[in-house]
């Protein structure tokens, strides 16, 4: 026992434990919340353009159909007129003055077996309301 080294020998070249402030985990947790925001703006972003891309405009429709309304077919076209041209009549008074003067004159030409094709005045006030019409 005696070529025994004693334990208590004090240690004069190694300092104790120091607490360092770790700031790691708070960078890293900054830096998933700024990707998380950066991926739901992105996904959220990347949702509506596809959802708007392709989307339906059933005045932009209804205007094509109204434009290629064969005139010669009076009754069809009386009846067309009718249907496609009520999209566009609280656009403004001057529409809706101008459908309400369409509408009567297509009256004549609707509700019977047959028909005679369309006046002058009938189709002025249908070009006129055709041409007045923007989408």
């Amino acid at each position: 026992m005696q070529n025994m080294q004693k334990v208590d020998i004090p240690l004069h070249d190694i300092k104790p434990l120091v607490d360092i402030q770790e700031y790691s985990i708070y960078y890293f947790s900054a830096i998933v919340v700024v990707l998380s925001i950066l991926l739901v703006a992105f996904l959220y972003l990347a949702y509506r353009w596809i959802k708007h891309r392709n989307r339906f405009n059933i005045r932009k429709e209804h205007n094509k159909l109204l434009q290629e309304v064969d005139l010669n077919d009076a009754k069809k076209a009386a009846y067309d007129l009718t249907f496609y041209g009520a999209t566009f009549k609280d656009d403004s008074l001057r529409h809706l003055k101008t459908y309400e003067d369409l509408i009567e004159k297509l009256e004549s030409y609707k509700y019977k077996k047959n028909v005679e094709s369309f006046d002058s005045e009938t189709l002025r006030i249908i070009e006129l309301y055709r041409g007045m019409i923007d989408v």
